[in-house]
């Protein structure tokens, strides 16, 4: 697994980062969560992409790795969203890559602290190419027109929890789970 960053100290770092998930993971940690609505293909589909952004825990290691603030924390009467990450140039690209998600999502923690509760995938509908919408793991993402909360153009979209259990669904938007402070 190879992440792009532009210092060798952020390369070490995210590596460091890595190998302590793959170590907490395997030692039984950190928890898996079997997310309701999955089926066995997908929990071993997405244990790959828990793999692939274990590092992400750590705000610093995404921000490192190009992931940058969209400004909000999203809630619904339906649950949150909480406050999302997102590498930039990749929502335009015409790519969905399982194990590059387009964005991450975090939890803020009354203490001031991030966790990371799900990722999703991006893509703006101008770029997509595709003759059906774009799907991960067999899950098509869901279209959303313009004008919305999010003051995007029209884009497809998936949330995945693979941090924090939602109980309405792994690849339900909302999650009761997850809030905003006030």
């Amino acid at each position: 697994m190879r992440f792009q960053s532009r210092t060798r100290g952020s390369r070490a770092i995210i590596r460091s980062a890595l190998l302590a998930s793959a170590i907490a993971l395997v030692a039984g940690t950190v928890p898996v969560f079997a997310a309701p609505f999955a089926s066995g293909a997908d929990q071993a589909a997405f244990a790959r992409v828990r793999a692939a952004t274990a590092a992400y825990h750590d705000l610093a290691a995404a921000k490192a790795a190009n992931f940058g603030l969209f400004p909000g924390c999203f809630t619904d009467p339906a649950g949150g969203m909480g406050i999302h990450y997102v590498n930039f140039g990749s929502v335009d690209d015409g790519v969905v890559d399982p194990l590059k998600p387009e964005a991450l999502v975090y939890e803020p923690k009354s203490n001031g602290n991030m966790r990371l509760v799900a990722v999703e995938y991006v893509q703006l509908a101008s770029t997509w190419m595709g003759s059906e919408p774009p799907s991960v793991y067999g899950h098509p993402l869901e279209f959303t027109p313009a004008p919305n909360e999010f003051g995007l153009p029209d884009f497809y979209e998936l949330h995945v929890w693979l941090w924090q259990p939602n109980p309405t669904g792994m690849f339900t938007e909302w999650n009761p789970s997850v809030s905003c402070p006030a």
